[in-house]
């Protein structure tokens, strides 16, 4: 089956098989294509968070609105958005750039000084929000990687942000919810997994210049 059979059949899962769960592989290849997801500069400005402490997610549920994927499903994966994204942060990046290519740190103060231009010339809002699309970005590789391998998938806005930040403690490790995706399989008895997918026509879609 191709990717493009792949995604027509993948859709946000509403009722995931709580009997069923990913396997350790199985995760950790799924994770390990987020970790490849490109971001601006690569600087990667979030963390995410793979849930699955059992009153954790009781507590999450509660805060979206009793969301039954968020207690059902294999894992809950949280983007969230570094809150202090600085110099330091950019220095950080840039080590592990001269760490892993093997390059002499003087020969990335160019780009260096322009990611710290650009951080700096935004306000600590534009950061955060600059930050939750990076995230939507990795957000996107989740859901393709997971229909490449046969996993369900539900990306979620559907909660109170502040209230997760909370629960999972965020504030504190310099974080804040940007969206969740429940990940597992669909319940036999799941609707949504049978319906055709609707799409707009690619004539009105896209625009050819």
């Amino acid at each position: 089956m191709s990717l493009i059979d792949k995604l027509q059949k993948r859709y946000a899962t509403k009722k995931f098989d709580a009997s069923r769960k990913l396997s350790d592989e199985q995760l950790d290849d799924l994770l390990s294509a987020v970790q490849l997801s490109p971001s601006s500069f690569g600087l990667q400005s979030y963390k995410i968070l793979v849930v699955e402490d059992p009153e954790i997610r009781r507590q999450l549920r509660e805060a979206a609105h009793g969301q039954t994927q968020i207690t059902d499903a294999s894992q809950v994966i949280v983007f969230a958005s570094e809150t202090n994204i600085d110099e330091s942060l950019v220095g950080k990046y840039v080590d592990n750039i001269a760490n892993t290519r093997h390059i002499g740190r003087q020969h990335l103060a160019g780009f260096e000084n322009a990611m710290v231009g650009t951080v700096n010339h935004l306000s600590e809002d534009q950061k955060i929000a600059w930050s939750h699309k990076q995230a939507y970005i990795a957000l996107g590789v989740l859901l393709t990687a997971a229909a490449e391998m046969g996993i369900d998938a539900c990306p979620m806005e559907g909660f109170e942000a502040g209230k997760f930040d909370a629960i999972l403690g965020l504030k504190e490790k310099g974080l804040t919810v940007s969206v969740i995706a429940p990940i597992g399989f669909h319940a036999a008895d799941d609707d949504y997994s049978h319906l055709p997918k609707v799409r707009r026509p690619k004539e009105e879609l896209f625009i050819h210049v």
